[in-house]
């Protein structure tokens, strides 16, 4: 007998679409439930065992400057006096690690820039200047920072600083 070529395609079509893996289904191995509890040796600390979410970052506030040590500085006018914060690497904040720093700025008021010293704050997380910061806050900002008893700047930073 000679396969008729109008019967054999609708059955290769029907194999193609899956009509006939039921029919080969009744032939194959059970798939092990997805609720079923894993055999073996499981005990409670292996279970409670699990990855601890990951710690968020901080947030600096004003403007963040990447240090060399993989800390930041976060720069920002408040109070009309400058204020840099120290940062660490996920962005928390860390005592100030410095004596003290220079900061100089043009200003379109007079032909000299302005300059002011920033100390450390009371509670030594921060510098900050004693002068009055003009607005408008919009300029490009010289910081140099320095350790005790050295009269070289251990880090220096040029800034287009905008709030």
């Amino acid at each position: 007998m000679k396969p008729n070529a109008c019967l054999l395609k609708p059955a290769l079509l029907a194999a193609l679409l899956g009509i006939a893996g039921p029919l080969l289904a009744e032939n194959a191995t059970p798939v092990p439930s997805v609720t079923a509890k894993p055999q073996g040796n499981t005990s409670a600390a292996a279970v409670a065992k699990k990855p601890a979410p990951p710690e968020p970052e901080g947030k600096i506030s004003g403007l963040a400057v990447a240090r060399p040590n993989g800390g930041f500085l976060g720069i920002l006018v408040e109070e009309g006096k400058f204020k840099i914060s120290f940062f660490d690497a996920k962005k928390k904040p860390v005592p100030v690690d410095v004596a003290r720093a220079t900061a100089r700025w043009p200003v379109h008021y007079k032909v000299y820039d302005e300059r002011a010293v920033l100390n450390p704050t009371a509670d030594g997380m921060a510098l900050t200047s004693p002068p009055f910061v003009r607005p408008p806050y919009i300029f490009k900002l010289y910081l140099s920072l320095f350790v005790e008893g050295s009269e070289d700047a251990v880090e220096n930073y040029v800034v287009d600083f905008r709030q």
